[in-house]
């Protein structure tokens, strides 16, 4: 059992990370998951309720018993990692407000995982996305807003999460556009022409009124477009265009990040028009590129 101090430790942390480090909900939910699960091995793994002092005195050995318990049970590496990250920054600071060395924790190695790169469509393909996503509906209106999304997605970079959350006040699209992200960071997006033109024809098309403070992607009975009606729609386009099944929303989103720099433009701009909190995050952009270049070279090089 985790004592009443520690369970309201892990609280004030968590506010801590909403207020001050900008964490999602979805972050959060995350972070307190690992660490109570990482709290609930501990109390087994010692006996008797956790506070603070057992806590405290956890060793390197303790530390290596999690972690091949949560190997033991089916976790992946690269699941491993995320949880020991959390564990980490909530024993941080809890060593920091309660004065006790944290080297065993601090000093545990993360598991090796191979990072998973991106899969963007090639150009070809994310034009043929968005202009075969508009013969999937019979209903003009909602080709033009399947195909609106897409334009976003694609042509600014968006989250699809971020797109459907525009409003009615939001048109006639801007020159930029502020966009609310990851942790309620804001940042400013170029709006291209064919994403202001897409969202015109869908506002014409559309039978519901565009209220400034109502969602501007509806739905087909006239509520909020949720993501799931995009990712369908999406599927049907792949399979009729021969694409592989991480042709997904968010591919766009990765495919306006690798066009753009594969065209030659700044890795740092391209962090800030994504919205990443951290460069490493769109270098694996420069991983993607350097793939895909590899890719035509072997092709016009093929080994004897």
């Amino acid at each position: 059992m985790i004592s009443a101090q520690l369970t309201q430790s892990l609280a004030t942390w968590l506010d801590h990370q909403r207020a001050l480090a900008g964490a999602s909900a979805n972050t959060l939910t995350a972070y307190q998951a690992d660490v109570l699960g990482f709290l609930g091995f501990m109390t087994h793994h010692h006996g008797g309720t956790q506070g603070l002092g057992p806590i405290a005195r956890i060793s390197v050995r303790d530390m290596r018993a999690w972690m091949a318990h949560e190997r033991g049970r089916g976790v992946g590496a690269r699941s491993l990692a995320r949880a020991l990250s959390a564990v980490k920054s909530y024993y941080r600071w809890l060593a920091t407000r309660e004065g006790f060395e944290p080297t065993a924790v601090l000093s545990t190695r993360a598991p090796k995982f191979q990072r998973k790169l991106p899969r963007p469509l090639e150009v070809g393909a994310a034009a043929a996305m968005i202009e075969n996503v508009e013969l999937q509906s019979s209903e003009a209106w909602i080709a033009a807003r399947d195909a609106a999304v897409l334009t976003l997605l694609y042509g600014c970079g968006l989250r699809i999460s971020e797109a459907l959350g525009l409003k009615g006040a939001d048109v006639p699209l801007p020159q930029v556009l502020r966009i609310k992200g990851k942790g309620d960071k804001e940042r400013i997006v170029p709006v291209i022409d064919a994403a202001r033109d897409a969202v015109d024809a869908y506002v014409r098309l559309c039978p519901y009124p565009c209220a400034e403070d109502a969602p501007l992607f509806r739905a087909v009975r006239g509520g909020p477009l949720t993501p799931r009606p995009i990712q369908k729609v999406m599927e049907q386009t792949r399979m009729q265009l021969g694409l592989p099944a991480t042709a997904t929303p968010h591919a766009m989103r990765h495919s306006f990040a690798t066009h753009l720099l594969a065209a030659g433009g700044d890795l740092r701009a391209i962090q800030e028009l994504l919205g990443h909190a951290s460069l490493s995050t769109t270098q694996a952009y420069t991983s993607v590129d350097a793939a895909h270049l590899m890719s035509v070279y072997e092709k016009a090089h093929p080994k004897a």
